[in-house]
């Protein structure tokens, strides 16, 4: 049995060897990426007198079947078709679309915000943002990348996908989720998941899930007034 403590050496200094061979390193870069997007916008009417502070802002995103080079196709669904029917939201509404096999992009979502706060009359504290479907899963992910941007969220039909844990991002952020609990497209435990950890973080949030309504749960959130007035008597501080 000589040769068991030669071997029990060799053993162990392989064992710290390879230990010794994990060391910590870091990583950072700057990256620059261009993005872009057409857009619909409507305006309040010059006579509506304008807020001192600016008109509220709201985006709006729209779901995977609006994707295109047809900005008319924004009008089927949502704030856009409201606009085009003639009701007056007393806002400037900005309605952007992604290009075919693309989806929504939060980097791009926060550079169009940028870019209207920059070049219209909007009050800085009342932007909000809003979608269905995928305009859903896009308005959580640019709400968990840019959590001071927006006074309040309301996704509708959407997910959140992992983001859930990072539910604290936006534990300041009022938001109020819908969805349809017969909605075969995206479930609705997407929506209870996310509800559930904003509620654990102590978040202002509300959910609303129509019995018996299949995907389409954003006409009639769209069509009720009391949505439109949660909505826009949010603000940031």
């Amino acid at each position: 049995m000589r040769w068991f403590p030669v071997l029990l050496f060799w053993l162990c200094a392989a064992q710290l060897g390879a230990a010794d061979s994990l060391k910590p390193e870091g990583f950072s870069a700057k990256v620059a990426v261009e993005v872009g997007y057409r857009y619909l916008i409507s305006r309040p009417q010059e006579g509506d007198g304008k807020p001192e502070k600016g008109w509220p802002l709201i985006l709006f995103l729209h779901g995977s079947g609006e994707r295109g080079r047809d900005l008319e196709q924004l009008k089927k669904h949502g704030p856009p078709k409201l606009v085009a029917a003639g009701r007056e939201l007393q806002a400037i509404v900005a309605s952007p679309q992604c290009e075919p096999q693309q989806i929504w992009n939060p980097v791009a979502v926060k550079a169009l915000t940028d870019h209207l706060l920059a070049t219209e009359s909007v009050d800085p504290s009342r932007v909000y943002l809003t979608g269905l479907s995928m305009g859903g899963f896009g308005t959580w992910e640019t709400a968990m990348e840019y959590p001071q941007t927006y006074a309040a969220i309301a996704p509708i039909c959407g997910g959140a996908g992992v983001r859930w844990v990072m539910a604290e991002r936006i534990r300041h952020l009022p938001c109020w989720i819908f969805h349809g609990d017969q909605d075969r497209a995206v479930p609705v435990e997407f929506s209870h998941r996310m509800h559930e950890a904003l509620k654990k973080a102590g978040a202002p949030v509300k959910l609303t899930v129509y019995p018996g309504v299949g995907h389409d749960s954003w006409t009639q959130t769209y069509d009720d007034p009391a949505f439109w007035q949660w909505l826009l008597a949010q603000k940031r501080p």
